[in-house]
């Protein structure tokens, strides 16, 4: 057989597979770049390249495929008739919110064990978990049972929370991973101003006592309290209504079985969830990294970056390799 004949006999075996594994990373990248794009508001391109939301990007591609709700970043709260009692029982939850926040319970992590919002606490950000994609925790059935109870009466809400803002503090842009949920706020405690709102995708919204909002979470969005006065909101993620039966299951397995690793705690000997266990040990080795991107900057991205693209090719040439 001719050298050309055996290269042809080669690539007659590879290319398959080859292209396959190639077209799964050109399938990866091209919904990393619709979740960028989507919506008018984006955060920096070398940002989102190593944000947590390009990696769920090809599952949440999925979902929003399938989604059942328009596609905008805030939704009409009567579309989901379901989370109506919550704002018909605003007052009682809002009794139970000062009693926890008067009494100190409304609060930052102080052990680095909740990853999901561990950027937030060091912005005048707080919170009391009612639930997190689990069983109500004791603390909040024992302290706030009223609400409890009402928040598990509608099965489509897997996370709920008391969440404060201390009076002139911001939480920058951001987008959040999952796609699988939307969000839920209540006003509970607000200045009732125009100077503490919330902006999705560039859509402002200013927090009211007794009224609600619901918006897609994995839009760019941030959040400002300009005024004197603390804000304290009932904020719940609730189960994206999906059309396909079997990416609704999906989605629903997703959230009994994976999203329980980011469970935290209010007080101690409350279940702390895998992820959250893992990012207390992992936390302080993220300390040398910071102090070398702190002193070069420029450095550090172009080391980041190469590092990536090297992966990358290490795959796509390793795939290659174990297939010849």
């Amino acid at each position: 057989m001719t050298q050309a004949a055996k290269l042809r006999k080669k690539a007659a075996t590879v290319s398959p597979f080859f292209l396959a594994e190639l077209a799964a990373l050109c399938g990866f990248f091209g919904c990393a770049l619709y979740v960028h794009y989507r919506g008018r508001d984006r955060l920096p391109f070398r940002r989102q390249v190593t944000d947590h939301s390009t990696f769920l990007a090809p599952y949440n591609c999925l979902v929003y495929l399938f989604s059942a709700t328009p596609t905008k970043p805030i939704l009409d709260v009567d579309d989901f008739p379901q989370l109506h009692p919550l704002r018909e029982h605003w007052t009682a939850i809002r009794a139970e919110a000062l009693r926890l926040y008067e009494a100190g319970y409304i609060r930052a992590s102080d052990r680095h064990d909740d990853l999901g919002f561990n950027t937030f606490f060091r912005k005048g950000w707080k919170r009391f978990y009612l639930k997190w994609y689990g069983d109500p925790l004791p603390s909040a059935r024992e302290l706030c049972p009223r609400t409890v109870e009402l928040v598990r009466s509608i099965p489509s809400v897997h996370g709920a929370m008391f969440a404060l803002m201390a009076p002139q503090s911001a939480v920058g842009r951001h987008r959040d991973p999952f796609a699988g949920s939307l969000r839920y706020h209540l006003g509970l405690v607000t200045p009732n101003s125009d100077d503490c709102r919330i902006f999705v995708d560039g859509n402002s919204y200013s927090w009211r006592d007794g009224e609600d909002l619901v918006f897609d979470e994995t839009y760019v969005h941030h959040f400002e309290n300009r005024t004197d006065q603390t804000r304290i909101i009932l904020f719940c993620d609730f189960e994206r209504p999906i059309r396909s039966r079997i990416v609704r299951a999906l989605n629903r397995w997703v959230i009994a079985s994976i999203l329980p690793i980011t469970a935290t705690k209010n007080l101690e000997g409350e279940t702390v969830g895998l992820a959250n266990r893992a990012f207390t040990v992992l936390y302080p080795a993220r300390n040398p990294f910071r102090r070398f991107k702190k002193a070069n900057r420029r450095l550090y991205y172009l080391l980041k970056y190469a590092t990536m693209l090297g992966m990358i090719g290490l795959a796509l040439i390793g795939g290659y390799q174990v297939l010849r």
